[in-house]
């Protein structure tokens, strides 16, 4: 009982390594595009 104790916390821990990593390492920006739209003003 211990050993499976032992092994479901350490492939907790790289699971939650694997997942941190991935949060810091991995591509998450968005893509930019650029918005361009004709405003009419009230000018008289």
């Amino acid at each position: 009982m211990g050993r499976i104790l032992k092994a479901v916390v350490v492939l907790g821990l790289l699971g939650f390594a694997a997942l941190t990593g991935y949060a810091y390492l991995a591509d998450l920006s968005p893509d930019q595009s650029q918005v361009t739209v004709p405003v009419t003003l009230n000018a008289d």
